[in-house]
């Protein structure tokens, strides 16, 4: 059994990244539907919180129907992080998470996000002033260093873990590589390795089929799998991870009712949340994988992706499910 403190979350957690403009409620609820055990929120500037931004404060909105839930908060001044954390804690989440990870310049050149793995020594005394902040579990998601000639993942995590986290997901990426090139999960086998490190490992990059889901629990020995891209326009890949993991078999491919049906709650829940323009507007990463595989699609994509208006977009989802009804999907990976 995976814990994070007194948190149980299974014997092998899958865990839905906290994701920018993506890790919304919405989303959220479509993946707590098809299997995410442990979600976070998209990450909150401390900078935001403190000045009470409006968007920094209505990424604190969590549903009873989440838990277990966590609030992931960034920045890069020691002081405003232990200020946020405590204003995050008072929206009630199960969980705090340091984002330590975020590659985009505009986080990561200010030394915020994976900026902070230029800065050790820096980083382990941010954290620790957050753990003492707060009363809930404090966890990190970082990644294995800032280019080849920095990754010193090993030491970081059991200088956290020193320091009073519970729990880490670690990216298997230098923030030189953003998300190009190959994850290297031997590095978290070397964390597992570690027999100083007690605290739970979660893997995370290139997870993107039940297939390599097994071969990298197997191979790497982590305690659970953080899951981002590819469960963007595709919630199901969390219950077909379950199912391969316990059968062996891959469950069959959601048909086009199915997918119309879950693009449909994430639309009227994206509209519902965020008013009828940014909900439109932010749902529009999405439908490409909704519907992935579908020849000659993409002039519906492209219409969905320019509609305006509620209307227009439930209407050609509507039009999607007649046109393609005898259309068959299959399995990913």
């Amino acid at each position: 059994m995976v814990k994070i403190g007194n948190l149980a979350l299974g014997e092998f957690p899958l865990l839905l990244a906290p994701m920018e403009d993506v890790s919304d409620p919405p989303f959220r609820a479509v993946c707590k539907e098809n299997g995410a055990d442990l979600m976070y929120t998209e990450f909150i500037s401390s900078e935001g919180l403190i000045r009470d931004a409006a968007k920094s404060v209505q990424k604190l909105d969590i549903f009873e129907y989440e838990r277990p839930i966590g609030i992931q908060i960034f920045g890069n001044e020691i002081d405003s992080m232990r200020e946020a954390a405590a204003i995050a804690e008072q929206a009630g989440p199960d969980i705090l998470d340091i984002n330590y990870g975020c590659p985009v310049n505009k986080v990561a050149c200010k030394g915020a996000g994976a900026g902070i793995l230029l800065d050790i020594d820096k980083m382990v005394s941010m954290t620790a002033e957050i753990v003492k902040a707060v009363n809930i579990p404090v966890t990190v998601k970082t990644r294995l260093g800032w280019d080849n000639n920095t990754i010193r993942i090993v030491e970081v995590v059991e200088r956290l873990q020193d320091v009073g986290i519970q729990a880490i997901s670690v990216h298997a990426r230098t923030r030189k590589q953003m998300y190009k090139g190959e994850a290297d999960w031997t590095y978290l086998a070397k964390i597992k390795e570690n027999q100083r490190i007690h605290i739970p490992l979660f893997g995370n990059g290139d997870i993107d089929s039940p297939e390599r889901a097994l071969e990298y629990r197997n191979r790497f020995g982590v305690d659970g799998m953080m899951i981002g891209r590819a469960a963007i326009g595709y919630p199901w890949i969390f219950n077909e991870i379950k199912h391969y993991f316990e059968t062996g078999e891959k469950l069959a491919a959601p048909g086009l009712e199915e997918r119309i049906s879950i693009a449909k709650k994430h639309l009227d829940f994206s509209v519902k949340w965020k008013g009828e323009k940014l909900g439109i507007l932010e749902m529009r990463r999405h439908y490409t994988n909704y519907f992935r595989g579908m020849p000659n699609f993409k002039p519906y994509r492209t219409q969905m992706v320019t509609a305006d208006t509620y209307a227009e977009v439930s209407s050609l989802l509507d039009q999607v499910a007649v046109d393609f009804a005898d259309y068959q999907f299959v399995s990913q990976g």
